[in-house]
């Protein structure tokens, strides 16, 4: 798992146990969700079930008495419809009941004769139908929306009532005797044939197959849903994993990284733009006003940076108390690094302004944000030895902090560097609107690198408006 593998940002991290639980909440939900989808399918399928089973009891046996037996398939769609009401996760007494209902009431129409035929034959001839593969239908159904616990049941109960059914017909006299004997007669000295064909025979030996044979099948369907069970959490898990990668990635990123193996563990150098963001002034701001009032306008900001970084296609790389660093073409370099992190900067730039008029509005003071971008060679790999990070390293990462540090020298909004800017015209153009708002200056000396480097700067809202 990434998740795993990564030391998020410290601003963001959970404690283990905290994220076990949150994990486990995670998957309950999804469980829930699940059971109740499991419910509707179920449903369905015991409605297309009985629809099917009430035009096979009529195409077999075309008669009146039939009805019967289609009326009681009402009683079984009563029961589904009951279930979806009363389903959910954990133990529910009443959904067991229900679920006893239905086995115990196919036992009673398995075994008991169908008051309005018109045949009287011994009770035992009921079993000489195969009816038994009935009970099928109702665990197959039952694997969609249950528990493996509950499979189990169900193979436990319909044993137990078949068992029962089959004492009750045992301790039944037999309604014609004179049908008994005249089958005897026929068939003569062969025991073993006239227990087969006996009207009054109920066939332990095959009784007892039936009944072993649902519970292998019982078991087996069991074990798939608690694998299935088990399945459905650890995907819940990774979904969830997934989602904390989405807090730090964009989405695009996160897609490619989840079809990956492993793709970030090799440290290796690439081209990549760095985005610093940083407000100017916080401390003092923060000095005068209660620590609610701080994160509250922290968590503000930093909702506004982190919702552009993600719609650039950039990566959100660390939150930096009042400012954050993202960088564009990490893990993996794109076509449109330079020129995704620029304009991902001018919309903060816009989005920072929108929020000053809010401020404004409701009387607080407004913040200036202040930006620096860079463009170069990166090193990007997991550092640390136990507890990973995935880190994005190098004097191109410096200078956009630095260039970012220029923005008080020259009083303005942003500071590009001219690696950036060459790169982002050669990715759309020099006519591209992008770069109407910036301005070429001097080369400057940055602490920490050799040579003076070309900038442009941007200016703030205000100061653009008064220019045009």
């Amino acid at each position: 798992m990434l998740v795993e593998r990564f030391n998020l940002p410290a601003t963001l991290s959970a404690t283990p146990s905290r994220r076990d639980a949150e994990t486990v909440q995670f998957a309950q939900a999804a469980l829930v969700s699940a059971k109740q989808e499991g419910l509707q399918l179920a449903v369905r399928a015991r409605y297309v079930a009985l629809a099917v089973i009430g035009c096979l009891l009529l195409v077999i046996n075309p008669a009146w008495e039939q009805l019967y037996y289609v009326a009681l398939l009402g009683l079984f769609a009563l029961i589904g419809w009951a279930q979806v009401r009363v389903g959910r996760v954990g133990v529910s007494r009443p959904e067991l009941a229900l679920l006893f209902c239905d086995l115990a009431l196919l036992t009673l129409i398995i075994v008991v004769p169908n008051p309005f035929g018109t045949a009287h034959w011994p009770v035992a001839m009921q079993y000489h139908f195969g009816n038994f593969i009935y009970f099928f239908v109702l665990l197959a159904g039952a694997t969609l929306a249950y528990s493996w616990r509950t499979v189990i049941a169900m193979g436990t109960w319909t044993a137990a009532l078949w068992m029962i059914g089959m004492a009750w017909v045992w301790w039944t006299p037999d309604r014609d005797p004179a049908l008994t004997a005249r089958i005897a007669a026929a068939v003569g000295s062969d025991h073993r044939l006239f227990a087969m064909i006996s009207p009054n025979a109920i066939g332990f030996h095959v009784r007892i197959q039936e009944i072993v044979v649902f519970m292998i099948v019982a078991a087996t369907l069991a074990l798939a849903v608690r694998r299935s069970n088990e399945l459905l959490v650890r995907h819940a898990a990774v979904e969830r994993e997934r989602g904390n990668l989405a807090r730090y990635f964009s989405p695009n990123v996160v897609a490619e990284l989840s079809k990956q193996d492993e793709p970030l563990k090799q440290v290796r150098t690439q081209h990549a733009a760095v985005l610093f963001v940083d407000i100017v002034g916080f401390t003092a701001f923060a000095d005068a006003r209660s620590p609610q009032e701080v994160v509250r306008t922290l968590r503000e900001f930093h909702g506004l940076m982190e919702q552009e970084v993600f719609r650039h296609g950039g990566t959100l790389d660390k939150y930096l108390g009042d400012g954050l660093m993202a960088t564009f073409g990490t893990p993996f370099a794109g076509a449109n690094d330079a020129s995704n992190a620029l304009r991902c900067a001018q919309a903060m730039i816009t989005a920072a302004d929108g929020w000053n008029e809010q401020r404004r509005a409701s009387g607080e003071p407004p913040l200036r944000v202040s930006f620096g971008l860079h463009y170069g060679p990166v090193v990007l790999g997991d550092i640390g030895q136990t507890c990973l990070e995935f880190a994005v390293i190098g004097a191109t990462v410096n200078t956009a902090s630095r260039l970012e540090a220029l923005t008080r020298t020259f009083d303005c909004a942003l500071v590009a560097s001219e690696d950036l800017v060459s790169r982002a015209k050669a990715e759309l153009g020099n006519a591209a609107e992008t770069f109407q708002p910036l301005m070429a200056r001097e080369p400057q000396t940055i602490r920490g690198i050799q040579r003076p480097i070309g900038i442009w700067t941007q200016a703030r809202g205000s100061q653009l408006a008064d220019r045009t």
